[in-house]
């Protein structure tokens, strides 16, 4: 059984008919995000955004979509405020003309959202003209609802820049991964056009294929399968132009596969995570931290690799695995806990359980990948330096455990990272749970087919994401 820490990823786990193979990782600290100017004006009071959306940033405003028309003073934004509320609103001329703002907070960093908003003003009834769907069911408490009024014309779909990730001053940049982003010109669709529940689990909400619904003149739809165009329409009409992304944003953590990443919620405050909140650096001297996974288990085989990007100088910087009873309450550092289990492998060559050192093996370096096997089927653990394992392992021994590090069972763990600014340089860990934010030049997948590594984990040992907890069973 998985424990998942804060939300949960019982969307990804479920069966599906319609798998979603890529989304967008849009990082707030790169400016990341798109835009495309429609040669020319479509509907502009029927219309259908579509979205899955899993966000990496709390506490701020962070703009979803925007367009730029007449220098601010008319403007359509979909948006989570600074207390990660939902915003959908239209401005023309200096004026709000609709404007909903949900009194739900959107602060589950480790599930994705469906979201939909599906606008006809031309309804005669008030509460028609706009509905926001989250995962599948229909919003209806807002803190603001300022409806439209009959025929409204809003700001949207003109031939000016439509923004995915900024606004149209270029600030407020979005933090988040994207898959599945619909814009339907024409339409007012329901949210059963673009997912429905699923069959064995009533209340699971998953995608549906949305490639045969009609655009009309300007909508697109972004299922950001090719990597060197991540702005590709896949309807087939003009492609948005990116900004400040690369092959390397796409992903393959989806809302049909739902991978860990590092958890900013742990209240570390001198850890800065980015890319996705797979990249993570020190920002207070000579404190030690640990940056801890998403997702735990207490059972099944698992493998990740840490690449230790840069300022590894030999001093004590490691990774390893965290006892979640430990990680949710604590901000220390791998290593350096006293009071609980954890266990690490540092830069220096120690090995490392609690506070003390349980062995010494070779050093590691900047650009080397550390590899974590942990068996929790049998409780032991495995370190690799660039694909070597360290005191001679052999993670495929099962019981016998050669060259194993013993795990103490019974508990759920996590991979991790320390995270120390030692007064030299900060080291920077990018941890790789199968879906990398760095290039990997010969991806190797585990034995279901998931993960992109750099090295091919050990027979019986699967990445770290919803689809493998499904199989099995961690």
């Amino acid at each position: 059984m998985p424990l998942i820490l804060p939300g949960n990823v019982a969307t990804a786990t479920a069966s599906t008919t319609y798998d979603v193979a890529n989304s967008c990782r849009f990082d707030r600290g790169s400016s990341a995000s798109m835009h495309i100017t429609f040669s020319s004006a479509g509907d502009r009071q029927k219309f259908t955004f579509s979205f899955w959306i899993k966000r990496n940033k709390l506490g701020t405003q962070e703009v979803i979509f925007d367009t730029n028309f007449g220098g601010g003073a008319s403007e359509h934004r979909i948006l989570f405020d600074s207390s990660d509320r939902l915003e959908y609103y239209d401005y023309a001329s200096s004026s709000t003309t609709l404007k909903y703002v949900t009194n739900r907070v959107f602060r589950d960093i480790s599930a994705w959202y469906h979201i939909v908003i599906a606008v006809d003003t031309t309804q005669g009834t008030a509460g028609n003209r706009v509905k926001i769907y989250i995962n599948g069911t229909q919003e209806t408490s807002f803190g603001t609802e300022t409806q439209p009024s009959e025929n409204l014309s809003t700001s949207l779909n003109t031939a000016v820049k439509h923004q995915i990730g900024t606004k149209n001053v270029g600030a407020n940049y979005l933090d988040a991964y994207l898959a599945e982003f619909v814009f339907i010109d024409g339409t007012q669709y329901a949210n059963t056009d673009f997912g429905e529940f699923d069959s064995d689990s009533p209340r699971i909400w998953k995608p549906k294929d949305p490639s045969g619904l009609t655009f009309g003149t300007n909508g697109f739809y972004l299922d950001f399968e090719a990597s060197d165009n991540l702005g590709n329409d896949a309807n087939g009409g003009t492609d948005l132009t990116e900004v400040n992304l690369a092959a390397t944003d796409q992903a393959t953590d989806t809302c049909t596969n739902n991978f860990c990443t590092f958890n900013p919620l742990i209240p570390n405050t001198s850890i800065t995570y980015s890319e996705g909140n797979l990249q993570v650096v020190s920002t207070s001297g000579g404190d030690y931290k640990a940056a801890v996974g998403t997702i735990g288990t207490q059972s099944g085989k698992w493998y990740c690799e840490m690449k230790a990007s840069d300022g590894f100088n030999g001093s004590d910087k490691g990774c390893g695995i965290y006892r979640l009873d430990n990680a949710y309450g604590a901000t220390t550092g791998l290593g350096n806990y006293t009071s609980g289990t954890t266990w690490s492998y540092a830069a220096n060559g120690n090995v490392r359980t609690n506070n003390g050192t349980s062995d010494t093996e070779t050093t590691f370096t900047d650009g080397d990948i550390i590899g974590i096997a942990m068996d929790l089927d049998n409780n032991k653990l495995y370190f690799a330096k660039n694909n070597t394992w360290i005191n001679s392992g052999d993670p495929t021994s099962g019981s016998t455990g050669t060259g194993a590090y013993a795990i103490v069972s019974g508990d759920f763990y996590t991979f991790a990272a320390t995270v120390i600014d030692d007064g030299s340089e900060d080291p920077v860990w990018q941890g790789n749970f199968g879906s990398p934010a760095y290039s990997v030049s010969s991806p190797q997948s585990d034995a279901n087919g998931f993960g992109s590594f750099s090295y091919a984990p050990p027979s019986g040992y699967l990445s770290l994401c919803s689809k493998n907890l499904g199989s099995d069973g961690g």
